[in-house]
């Protein structure tokens, strides 16, 4: 009997303040926190694993509260952090130098709830870009080698009432000409943009708020999106066959009893992916396809068909929900998550080789 998947704490530090995100910087086993200390300001810190515990290596302070961050842009050898502010800034920081930030604009009037990159990393071609999604309705596209205005601004058509975005995910860069956006909203919708055509490509309403959203790679040919929600929902998309009238086929499962915080997929491979919950539960996930991934309707035009998903394991490893996620680029298995109860956690997910 092959043996199932274990999700196993490696470590754990206590920030004294609220995280609300976590990333690995890329060839390091180093993670960096971002959040808000309790007099308001912005906490970002630099920790380092060794051998179970976890050294703080670089603890700066903000002038604003920051809720978001991501490496996506960057080249590779730079590693430049880009982050969102409670105040809709946006920075992009060189961790080696600090003080000033690279780059800074004043990007929403309210705060940024969600950040992505592409372009950066060696992953997906094109221009270098970062995608921001605020409380103001607004989603917006930033090439950092352009200063003071965005190359997108995606707002709500005229009449439509504005809705918080609250998760934003690039996917489809295969190329340097193709790219698309996808944005969760708080009402349930889930928006996909074409940025070649500068056009809405597809939009559907899951029914409660979308927390994350998660292509399962970001340099491939559109494959498929996880979604999760509030109400304990797991949407899953196949994104290979769009039908005019029915969209993508979607595949639907309930899971954390709770409010489903994070989708990750592992970067080792695409059918696996993690999702947290708002009862401190990790769940891991593995998609199988169907036999074959579309079928004909009467009138001969084609759907796509999902295939089916199972989990792996799961693990409850705290009281308080586990409200960001992240999976180690360079080794299988690894990841760090931060959660409502103040702590970063490094997490070891064994056996994913066998699965």
């Amino acid at each position: 009997i092959m043996e199932k998947p274990q999700i196993l704490v490696y470590g754990e530090k206590n920030l004294n303040y609220s995280a609300f995100d976590v990333k690995w910087i890329p060839q390091s086993a180093k993670v960096v926190t971002l959040g808000s200390l309790p007099r308001g300001t912005g906490s970002l810190q630099v920790y380092e694993m060794n051998e179970g515990e976890l050294n703080l290596l670089l603890n700066v302070e903000r002038p604003k509260a920051l809720k978001c961050g991501t490496f996506g842009a960057s080249a590779l050898e730079n590693r430049h952090l880009a982050v969102g502010d409670f105040e809709g800034k946006l920075e992009i920081i060189d961790l080696n130098c600090h003080e000033l930030p690279l780059y800074s604009v004043k990007a929403h009037n309210e705060i940024i709830n969600t950040i992505d990159g592409v372009g950066g990393l060696n992953i997906g071609k094109g221009a270098p870009e970062i995608a921001t999604g605020s409380r103001d309705g607004l989603v917006k596209v930033w090439d950092p080698r352009q200063r003071d205005r965005p190359v997108v601004t995606i707002e709500p058509k005229e009449g439509e009432q504005k809705r918080d975005c609250w998760t934003v995910a690039f996917g489809n860069a295969h190329n340097a000409d193709d790219r698309t956006l996808c944005a969760g909203f708080d009402n349930g919708d889930i928006k996909m943009f074409d940025l070649r055509m500068m056009a809405l490509k597809w939009e559907t309403n899951v029914k409660n708020g979308v927390c994350s959203i998660d292509f399962d790679r970001k340099d491939i040919i559109m494959n498929k999106l996880v979604a999760t929600t509030l109400e304990s929902k797991i949407h899953i998309f196949d994104l290979r066959t769009f039908h005019k009238e029915q969209g993508f086929a979607r595949l639907s499962e309930k899971g954390h009893k709770s409010t489903v915080w994070c989708s990750s997929h592992l970067p080792q491979d695409r059918e696996v992916f993690a999702s947290t919950g708002g009862n401190g539960s990790i769940y891991l996930w593995k998609y199988s396809y169907p036999s074959q991934r579309t079928k004909k309707l009467d009138d001969g035009s084609e759907v796509g068909v999902t295939g089916k998903v199972k989990l792996l394991q799961n693990a409850t490893i705290c009281e308080q929900p586990i409200t960001s996620f992240a999976w180690s680029p360079d080794k299988r298995g690894l990841c760090a998550c931060t959660g409502l109860d103040q702590t970063l956690r490094l997490l070891i997910v064994t056996k994913l080789n066998t699965v």
